[in-house]
């Protein structure tokens, strides 16, 4: 019982505690406290300092595996690669590997190679522990006892900065080297190792002592235990000049902040490291700018350094302790308006009187855990969408009580099978039964819960009493803030437990397997969950987590296209023919998928779920045709390998889904190629993929030039320069919604407004 009321008080201040001490109520949900007989749990995450321990742990990081295993694997911190291993701490500098596949293509490999190797020479280096994580950059300590080697390692950073509390330092280099004489400043061991260049800046009145010629030893001044390290991008002696200027300011912490801008419809982020002088006055940090952070960026254009090819492209140094990025939010609208009076209108009427009558079978497609149910909720969702468009308010009302008595079930905690806990050693809230490892691994959840947000903020358009707090809005809220929690150091929960904000992205894995880092492969359903949050946080009234949402989609949308899509054409290597990739890992580019290599779903997976908080993906039609025209020769391929699986999948495999993807390039292309009767992708609708590509054929394609000062707007234009202004009003009061065009309309509450 007294883990029960601790748990009351700390991770649900003010509900009230089920008898026996099994559950948790939140309104009229509740969760478990602990699996049912026989269920997975959630992995341990042992290897954090004391400190750390009292914090919920921080899973699904580019760092994560650190915490989860006693021999972890490679972390990827851009542009350096680091290493906890038993001989010391590995820091390399990766190089392009360009790794043929089966389907004549490549992969794009990073991988960690020929590190420096820092080791203690006072002492034994003993398990490793994370002394700290703050928003990019972490604290390892490697040692025992009052003997530590701790390594500050920052994402973007060329710097490992290391303080040891006692004796000297070893280098050990992975082959004999060359050193650099530098005059200048006898602090600075500079190296040619294997065709690159290292720089170690020890303190004031080190000597480094060659031991054989692939080994140095820093033998380190009394009470001045502290050095950093560092990759150089090239042999000029300016970089060199500049890399020691700043090899003294040793980062202590790192913070992002995001403001929406409504009025302009835009987010501003704001990166700043907090630094201390080891040596000098100069506290300023020389930070490494992704492409996502200097493209376009007029605010650091002019104050840019020398860079460094990696696999996100071009790292550009800045000197500063603080920047900023301006990204636009593209706005969309939870549904459209109806489609009529059109040659397909009967169509509509025809696909969607069968999607409606299999409405309570598409809940249950898939599998029973909380992806494939979570996207049934949002499958039949969408089509409730539509056919309350369309005017059958009878059927709405309809699929709005299946909706809602399935996600009560799950949420109410009285079902023996589906259900969901909270692990308080994790600080997770995880659902039972399991699928593709989210409890086990601690995978994807933003994907699963994705769904289940977005599904009851529609179902909270519709009936805002069924979102409150005292009734299911609680549950909702606890799915938030397993994924997207705002607080630092957290017991119930960690920061942004998927996303990541110095890339921009989130991370799928929860502890971080395999040689190439952590990794994400659908980064569509990630912007699906961000925009679940958008919808939430305004409909519930909550703009904090309206914003974080639009902060979270505006960033995740501007990855894919830099990281995913490459639209800028700013990270692909020119060996890289595909034209997106379908995995980014921490090391690497592939395109596969993790459960079938048939090109479809490759390409399939950074699209969907499509619906109209998707619609980001139009941005560049000429992008869209491009990458579905790939699809001929990569299905090509594919059949005259003979990968087809005993059972294989029909041949138009989620059609819907490239159906959705044409017609945000050319709809009427879409409408002339999609099969009514073909394959439907579970969790779609014939329904919805028909009113899709009937709405933009009659409104034209997205244009994404135009803004509005309201978080749910769209604006469509037809080839003969004509618009359609649509705006949604999810308050309880009427608004003014101002186009950047000059358009102004009044849109009433819980309506979807539409200007011609």
């Amino acid at each position: 019982m007294k883990l029960v009321q601790q748990l009351c008080v700390i991770v649900m201040a003010g509900v009230v505690c089920a008898a026996g001490a099994q559950t948790v109520k939140v309104g009229e949900a509740s969760y478990w406290l602990a699996p049912k007989s026989g269920e997975k749990t959630p992995p341990a995450a042992p290897h954090r300092t004391p400190e750390l321990l009292k914090t919920a742990a921080q899973t699904n990081q580019w760092y994560s595996t650190l915490i989860f295993n006693a021999k972890p694997e490679v972390v990827f911190a851009q542009p350096l690669t680091v290493k906890v291993a038993t001989t010391g701490f590995e820091l390399a500098l990766p190089s392009k590997e360009v790794v043929p596949t089966w389907r004549r293509d490549v992969e794009i490999h990073y991988p960690h190679r020929d590190p420096l190797v820092f080791s203690p020479t006072a002492f034994k280096l003993d398990a490793h522990q994370l002394a700290k994580a703050s928003d990019w950059s972490i604290d390892v300590s490697m040692g025992a006892g009052n003997d530590a080697l701790v390594a500050t390692v920052s994402h973007g950073s060329p710097y490992v900065y290391f303080k040891l509390n006692r004796g000297d330092i070893r280098v050990q280099l992975p082959a004999a080297s060359t050193r650099i004489e530098n005059a200048a400043d006898p602090r600075a061991l500079v190296l040619n190792v294997k065709g690159k260049r290292y720089a170690v800046f020890g303190p004031q009145g080190v000597q480094w002592e060659a031991q054989g010629a692939d080994a140095f030893v820093g033998r380190l001044p009394a009470g001045k235990g502290y050095f950093s390290a560092a990759a150089l991008p090239d042999e000029k002696p300016q970089t060199l000049a500049l890399f020691t200027q700043h090899a003294y300011a040793f980062i202590q912490d790192t913070r992002v902040a995001w403001r929406y801008d409504q009025a302009q419809s835009r987010v501003e982020t704001t990166f700043t490291a907090t630094t201390q002088a080891m040596e000098g006055a100069n506290t300023t940090p020389l930070l490494g700018l992704y492409p996502h952070h200097w493209f376009r960026n007029a605010l650091v254009a002019e104050r840019l350094g020398p860079g460094f090819d990696t696999l996100r492209g071009n790292i550009r140094t800045l000197a500063a302790a603080e920047f900023k990025i301006v990204k636009p939010y593209l706005g969309w609208v939870p549904f459209w308006p109806a489609a009529a009076e059109q040659p397909g209108a009967p169509r509509l009427d025809d696909v969607m009187s069968k999607d409606v009558r299999d409405a309570r079978r598409m809940l249950r497609q898939g599998g029973n855990g909380p992806y494939w149910q979570g996207k049934g909720l949002m499958r039949v969702i969408k089509l409730m969408d539509v056919v309350e468009q369309q005017g059958d308010l009878k059927e709405r009302d309809r699929l709005l009580a299946l909706v809602k008595d399935r996600m009560e079930e799950w949420f109410s905690g009285k079902d023996n099978k589906t259900y969901f806990q909270y692990d308080e050693k994790l600080g997770t809230l995880v659902a039972h039964p399991e699928e593709y490892f989210s409890i086990e691994q601690m995978n994807d959840h933003h994907f699963h819960y994705g769904y289940w947000i977005r599904a009851a903020a529609e179902i909270a358009l519709r009936d805002p009493a069924w979102a409150a707090k005292e009734r299911w809005g609680g549950m909702v809220d606890k799915l938030i803030a397993d994924i997207a929690h705002t607080g630092r150091g957290d017991k119930a929960f960690p920061f942004l437990r998927n996303f990541d904000p110095y890339e921009a992205h989130s991370w799928a894995s929860g502890v971080g397997l395999g040689e190439f880092g952590n990794n994400q492969e659908s980064s569509s359903e990630a912007v699906n969950a961000w925009a679940g949050l958008i919808l939430w946080g305004e409909v519930t009234g909550n703009q904090a987590v309206r914003d974080l949402g639009v902060y979270l989609y505006t960033s995740e949308v501007e990855a894919i296209d830099h990281y995913w899509f490459d639209v800028h054409k700013l990270v692909f290597p020119p060996e890289y023919k595909n034209v997106e990739t379908s995995m980014v890992f921490g090391g690497k580019y592939a395109h596969n998928t993790w459960w079938t290599d048939e090109p479809r779903q490759i390409k399939g997976i950074n699209l969907l779920p499509i619906n109209t908080g998707a619609i980001y993906l139009g941005r560049y039609p000429d992008y869209v045709q491009k990458n579905l025209d790939a699809l001929i020769p990569e299905t090509a391929l594919y059949k005259e390998f003979g990968k087809l699986p005993p059972n294989p999948p029909p041949p138009d495999i989620w059609q819907d889904i490239f159906s959705k993807y044409q017609a945000l390039a050319n709809p009427k292309k879409a409408l002339a190629e999609w099969k009514r009767w073909g394959s439907v992708e579970l969790g779609e609708t014939r329904t919805s993929t028909l009113h899709w590509m009937l709405s933009l054929d009659a409104k034209g394609l997205p244009d994404f030039s135009v803004t509005a000062d309201t978080p749910f707007y769209t604006v469509f234009k037809r080839a003969d320069g004509s618009t359609t202004h649509l705006a949604y009003n999810a308050g309880n009061a009427p608004i003014d919604v101002r186009f950047s065009d000059g358009k102004t309309m009044r849109v009433m509450p819980r309506t979807l407004g539409m200007l011609r």
